[in-house]
């Protein structure tokens, strides 16, 4: 059983969630403040992958909508390679593509203020938040799911030779 975090990563802020491949459940973990320098980022993930007994790393890759990667994806995987680099962890990329806006659905409308008037900026930090770790959890499902169907492919291709022998 291989234990994962998923990492939406922001300009601002990582979002994170726990699951792992046996369980196939994404948890929303935390939000953590993005560093200025790369190096203090894993930092910072390496003390949550040390305490959550993490094996690999899945990190969300903003590609275009037409399946292309722009600056924002090729900045995502330059960071991926500089996490897994300091970590001797694996590091994977998943497709992050509408993940922000099913976190959005799942999490649903910011608070208002009070009496009812906008919200207030702490509010606004943490519905935020929020939304990072859900766009996390949803990238750890997608690649859950993926490690799943590529098992029961391989699994259902096995018991088709076996058949063939007979």
């Amino acid at each position: 059983m291989t234990r994962l975090l998923a990492v939406d990563l922001g300009a601002r802020r990582i979002g994170l969630a726990v699951g792992d491949d046996g369980s196939g459940g994404a948890v929303a973990l935390r939000t953590i403040p993005r560093a200025r320098a790369v190096a203090d980022d894993v930092v910072a993930i390496g003390r949550i992958v040390v305490a959550e007994r993490i094996d690999a790393l899945v990190v969300g890759l903003p590609l275009n909508r037409d399946g292309s990667e722009g600056p924002q994806a090729q900045l995502s995987r330059a960071w991926a390679e500089a996490v897994q680099a300091g970590l001797g962890r694996p590091v994977g990329l998943r497709d992050e593509r509408h993940s922000s806006q099913l976190a959005e659905e799942r999490v649903g409308r910011m608070p208002r203020g009070r009496s009812g008037g906008p919200p207030t900026a702490a509010q606004r930090e943490r519905h935020r938040q929020r939304v990072d770790r859900e766009a996390a959890a949803i990238i750890l499902e997608a690649e859950l799911r993926a490690r799943f169907e590529a098992i029961a492919t391989i699994a259902g291709a096995t018991r088709g030779d076996e058949g063939a022998d007979r």
